[in-house]
């Protein structure tokens, strides 16, 4: 029976824990009296902690992130009240920082702040030596590529066949954006380019396809995000998907031409561009070349096969709604295949706590910790944009309304048109989640033709061939006097290489 269990509750069963397979790749030799115990938010607690405790395990070790927080309360609390003597030990970025104030904390016997990849193995060496260590908070000292064994063979053929498989050549960010855990994770500090490429191939020969690298700046260095691209495309294989997160404003013509190599939908690049207003920039210590930025994006979907998906953030101290739209519009005419609008996080530990009197900042208590109101937007407000990007999602990010998405702001600013359908659908449903494909098709009907008077036979149409290439051959009540007696079209076939909703899965990872 192994003494140690790794775990954690990932968000989704699709994902599978970087983190965990790091701490047991790192155990040295107590590695076979480990194992991995993965389970998701979504599992009863009471079962979580039976299939725990049936390992009869000495020490746990959980992984807490800001996904999991409350459900891993609960279950830290169980565990505890059914098995007091085993030993449990609380990591991750959720207790990394003003731990002082989280019951997990009081709840675990020990709590590993920073990356505990080898601080963790240190604790129970000393746990199974029979000596306990006096400091309940652990600052874990920061470790250095050289110091890590890679974690990449503890990925079992079930997840390379089906779930997501993180990988990093990179950890740590030069950049002190306010908002971001990254900021506070420096310096930036890089695996070695030979070992890190030799396990990708080891990866890629157990018929691996998908790569999420986790880098926050794969960008920053030219040679080794050159070399990186260049690896995956001398050995590029048709449904190969590789995601990585950029920096906006740094795309040099090294880095271009080896983009440009690939084909239509083997890149997704995830680019925050949070904000174009420079003034908000500079007050959170965001640098951004925002002219740069718009080249970029213009190089990447003019002349490259790139999925773009794109970050903005709602609710920085002292932006506007006006602002925010403005950004918003600025960034469709940038043309990303996709626009996440995040609602903005107080993360624990982020120094953006330090305009919250200033700008009036006031967050949810309760993980995620998103903004509620603040000085520039009230309570209503936000709730609107909260809406506004959830709507977004079903439409827009979906992929399943290409044709018709462009008819809603045919005219006028795509934000103000937009948040006219939001409020309009939520006075309509009263309802963010659990409306079906039909019903949204239904919705937009109704608002394109009553709300914005337009042609009832051309709105039909580009409702019917969104329907129609989401695989749907059943006719629309409401559509049926323009669309009767037309002829099914064959099913589109896919043109990016990676189904939209898995590209956008894929890149909504919670950082």
């Amino acid at each position: 029976m192994p003494e140690i269990v790794l775990t954690t509750l990932n968000a989704r069963y699709i994902h599978a824990s970087f983190g965990l397979r790091y701490l047991r790749a790192n155990l040295g030799e107590m590695i076979e009296q480990s194992v991995i115990a993965e389970f998701d938010i979504n599992q009863s607690a009471l079962e979580v902690a039976e299939t725990i405790l049936a390992h009869n395990p000495k020490i746990v070790g959980m992984g807490i992130y800001i996904w999991n927080a409350e459900q891993s309360r609960i279950l830290a609390g169980l565990l505890k009240r059914l098995r007091p003597d085993v030993i449990l030990v609380a990591g991750g970025p959720e207790v990394s920082y003003e731990t002082d104030q989280q019951e997990i904390a009081r709840i675990a016997d020990y709590v590993i702040c920073g990356e505990a990849d080898l601080a963790f193995a240190d604790l129970c060496r000393q746990l199974r030596n029979g000596r306990r260590p006096l400091m309940k908070i652990i600052q874990a000292e920061l470790p250095e590529f050289s110091q890590l064994r890679l974690p990449y063979d503890l990925y079992d053929d079930r997840d390379i066949a089906h779930r997501v498989v993180y990988v990093e050549a990179s950890r740590g960010c030069p950049f002190k954006c306010e908002f971001c855990l990254s900021s506070l994770d420096v310096p930036v500090r890089n695996a070695p380019l030979d070992l890190f490429l030799a396990e990708m191939q080891k990866l890629l020969d157990r018929g691996l396809k998908q790569f999420k690298f986790v880098d926050r700046t794969f960008n920053l260095n030219l040679n080794i995000g050159r070399s990186i691209l260049q690896f995956f495309l001398e050995r590029y294989q048709s449904g190969m998907f590789l995601h990585f997160e950029m920096i906006p404003d740094r795309l040099p013509e090294g880095l271009r031409e080896w983009i440009a190599k690939f084909p239509p939908g083997a890149l997704q690049f995830e680019i925050g561009v949070q904000t174009f207003n420079e003034e908000i920039g500079k007050r959170i210590s965001r640098k951004q070349d925002n002219a740069k930025l718009a080249d970029n994006l213009r190089f990447l979907r003019t002349q490259t096969g790139v999925h773009v998906h794109a970050d903005l953030i709602a609710g920085l101290p002292g932006e506007t709604v006006e602002s925010f739209a403005t950004g918003f519009d600025r960034l469709i005419e940038l043309k990303p295949q996709e626009i996440q609008v995040g609602i903005l996080k107080r993360l624990r530990g982020t120094p953006i706590v330090r305009h919250d009197a200033e700008f009036a900042m006031v967050y949810s208590p309760t993980a995620p910790y998103e903004i509620l109101q603040n000085r520039e937007i009230d309570f209503a407000g936000m709730q609107r944009l909260r809406r506004f990007s959830r709507y977004w999602d079903l439409i827009a990010n979906s992929g399943q309304f290409s044709a018709t998405l462009p008819l809603i702001w045919q005219g006028g600013s795509p934000f103000a048109r937009f948040m006219q359908l939001s409020d309009w659908v939520w006075n309509q449903t009263g309802r963010t989640q659990n409306i079906s494909l039909q019903n949204l098709c239904e919705l937009l009907f109704k608002f394109l033709t009553d709300e914005l008077a337009q042609p009832k036979g051309d709105v039909a149409m580009a409702i019917w061939n969104d329907y129609q290439a989401s695989g749907r051959s059943d006719r629309l009540k409401c559509l049926l006097p323009w669309i009767e007696g037309l002829p099914i079209a064959r099913r589109r076939t896919e043109t990016t290489g990676i189904p939209a909703r898995q590209a956008k899965h894929l890149a909504r990872e919670i950082k």
